[in-house]
């Protein structure tokens, strides 16, 4: 697993403020910087937002759409899954995070908050959700540090796993 990238998930809300735009749009570029894949549920509002901040930084995207229809992603989803599940899809984008950021939102985007906890993904609560076991953060600036620090988590851990794994197999295990 230390080849595969690392993907965070964004949930945030398809109607939201043109503030909320704007730290999504600063999101994406950040995730982008640190060489992470983006996941949402990559239709309009805070996820188009974000997306298009990721790709101006040179990111990937990957949009989990409810959907049957690749054209109902946003111009800024690079990979586009259709799911046929609607609000279902909710699950895919939270187990498909290393690591998830909340933005505000509604009751999809608290569903995405709940699945993540359930399947242990850290979440950092950029929304103002005060969901018990969510990472909170006073800012965008704040946001940034706490995921560069899940980030550099993950990666120490991959890179550990796969040190142990490799001494197994020089020593004729698995």
């Amino acid at each position: 697993m230390p080849s595969q990238k690392i993907t965070v998930s964004v949930f945030g809300s398809h109607d939201c403020s043109q503030e909320v735009e704007q730290i999504a749009h600063e999101l994406g570029k950040i995730i982008a910087k640190m060489d992470c894949v983006l996941v949402c549920g990559g239709l309009f509002g805070a996820m188009q937002a974000v997306c298009q901040g990721c790709k101006e930084a040179g990111g990937t995207t990957i949009g989990i759409l409810p959907g049957k229809d690749k054209a109902e992603a946003n111009p800024y989803v690079d990979v586009a899954l259709p799911t046929t599940i609607g609000f279902a899809r909710n699950a895919v984008v939270a187990c498909s995070a290393d690591v998830a950021v909340a933005l505000p939102g509604s009751y999809g985007t608290e569903s995405e908050i709940c699945y993540a906890l359930v399947f242990r993904r850290p979440v950092i609560d950029l929304g103002g959700w005060k969901i018990k076991g969510m990472i909170s953060v006073s800012g965008l600036e704040e946001a940034q540090q706490r995921l560069r620090e899940q980030v550099d988590q993950i990666r120490a851990d991959r890179s550990s796993t796969a040190g142990a794994e490799n001494t197994a197999k020089c020593q004729g295990g698995a």
